[in-house]
C-alpha cells in the first residue's frame, strides 16, 4: 500500500511553494529563491505521478458506476474495456510512486574525487590502476561528465602507483558510488614470458565532494608542505614549487595536489579532497554505528573488501555483491559501464524495498 497520508502532504508543500514563487515581490531572496526552485524540481516528478494516481482512482470510481449499470450491452463492454486500461495505469503508476518514495542519497547529485591505487601485484597492479582510471574517465565523459586529474604517482612500469580524479557534473556519485573497494584482475602480464596467469589488486574510493559548511577544518590543524611536480603540466610546473601536500594533523590524513599551474589552484583542489576525506569517513562512522542499508548496498568501500574480479582469461567480470556474472572485458574497460551500473542500481532499490521502502521514509 502507498504511504497516501505522506504523498498529499509532499502535494500540499509543492502548492505552498508555487504559492510562494508567485509572490516573491519585493521581498526578492535570492538564496530563498534558488533553496524554493531547488526544491519544488525535487517535488516536481513524485507530485505528478501522484495527480495522475489520484485521477485514475477518480475515474476508477465513475466507471465502476457504470459497470454496475447492464442495461445497456455496448456500454457495459465499454466501461469493461475502460476498467481494464485503468487498472494497467493504476499499477504502473503505484510502482512508479513506490520507487519514487524510496529513501534519495544525498549524495547522488554530488562531484566526486575517484582514487586510485595500484594493490598486491607490484608493476601488474600499478597497470591495472591505469586501466581503472581510464575506464571511468571514459565512462564518465561517454555521460558528459567533465574529467579532471588531480594528482598522480607513475610507476617504472607506465601506470600509476595512485592517481586522483575529480568527476564533475551529471550526478557522478549516483552512477560511481558502487566502485569503492578492492578491484581484482587476473590476466597474463605483459611482462610474463611463460604465459601464467597472474592476480593483482586496485583499490577504488568514491568520495562525494563536501561542501564547507559541511567540514569544518582549524588551519591550526593543517601541515602544508609545497613541492616540485613531477606529473603532467608541462616546463613550468616543474620548475616551481606548485605542488601542494596537506597533512590533517588529528587524523592522519595526508593529501595532495600537482596538476594545477598554480599554488594557489593546487591548494584549494587539495582543500576540497581533504573536506570529502572527512567527510566520508564521518559517514562511514555513522554507518557503522547504524549498520545502514548503504553499507550493505554499496559495501563499506574498504580497501579489504573485494567488490569485483576482472578474469581476462575467461571473459568475465564477476560483481562479488551481486553474484553475477558479466562479458566483454576490452568493452568494460573501455568506458561501457552501464550494464553493470544499472543492475546495481536495480539491486539497491530491491534492498530498499525489502527493508520497508517508502513505508519507512
Amino acid at each position: 500500500m502507498l504511504n497516501v497520508e505522506r504523498l498529499e502532504a509532499l502535494s500540499k508543500r509543492f502548492d505552498e511553494i508555487d504559492a510562494e514563487l508567485a509572490n516573491l515581490g519585493e521581498s526578492f531572496d535570492q538564496a530563498r529563491l534558488i533553496a524554493l526552485t531547488k526544491e519544488r524540481s525535487n517535488l516536481e516528478p513524485t507530485v505528478m505521478a501522484y495527480r495522475d494516481y489520484r485521477d485514475v482512482l477518480r475515474h476508477t470510481a465513475e466507471n465502476e458506476r457504470l459497470l454496475e449499470d447492464r442495461s445497456d450491452p455496448e456500454l457495459h463492454a465499454l466501461a469493461e474495456e475502460e476498467a481494464e486500461h485503468l487498472r494497467g495505469r493504476r499499477i504502473s503508476l503505484e510502482e512508479r510512486l513506490t520507487e519514487l518514495l524510496l529513501p534519495h542519497d544525498p549524495n547522488d547529485e554530488k562531484d566526486v574525487f575517484v582514487e586510485i591505487r595500484g594493490g598486491a601485484g607490484g608493476d601488474e597492479a600499478s597497470l591495472f590502476a591505469a586501466d581503472l582510471a581510464r575506464m571511468y574517465a571514459r565512462y564518465a565523459e561517454s555521460k558528459r561528465m567533465r574529467v579532471e586529474t588531480i594528482s598522480q604517482s607513475e610507476s617504472e612500469s607506465g601506470g600509476f602507483k595512485e592517481i586522483v580524479l575529480a568527476i564533475k557534473g551529471g550526478a557522478p556519485y549516483r552512477h560511481l558510488k558502487y566502485e569503492s573497494g578492492v578491484h581484482r584482475v587476473q590476466r597474463v602480464p605483459v611482462t610474463e614470458a611463460q604465459g601464467r596467469v597472474h592476480t593483482s589488486t586496485a583499490t577504488v574510493a568514491v568520495l562525494p565532494e563536501a561542501e564547507e559548511v559541511e567540514v569544518q577544518i582549524d588551519p591550526k590543524d593543517l601541515e602544508i608542505d609545497t613541492f616540485k611536480s613531477s606529473g603532467a603540466g608541462g616546463q613550468y610546473v616543474n620548475k616551481t614549487e606548485s605542488a601542494i601536500r596537506i597533512t590533517h594533523k588529528p587524523s592522519g590524513i595526508v593529501v595532495s595536489c600537482s596538476e594545477e599551474r598554480s599554488q594557489l589552484q593546487n591548494r584549494e583542489r587539495a582543500m576540497q579532497m581533504l573536506r570529502s576525506v572527512l567527510l566520508d569517513r564521518k559517514q562511514r562512522e555513522a554507518d557503522e554505528a547504524l549498520g545502514s542499508l548503504r553499507r550493505s548496498q554499496v559495501g563499506t568501500g574498504d580497501r579489504s573488501e573485494k567488490i569485483r574480479t576482472y578474469n581476462f582469461p575467461q571473459d568475465r567480470i564477476t560483481d562479488h555483491r551481486i553474484n553475477e556474472n558479466f562479458s566483454d572485458i576490452p568493452r568494460v574497460l573501455g568506458g561501457d559501464l552501464d550494464r553493470i551500473v544499472t543492475r546495481l542500481q536495480r539491486d539497491e532499490r530491491e534492498r530498499l524495498l525489502a527493508e520497508g521502502g517508502p513505508h519507512a521514509a
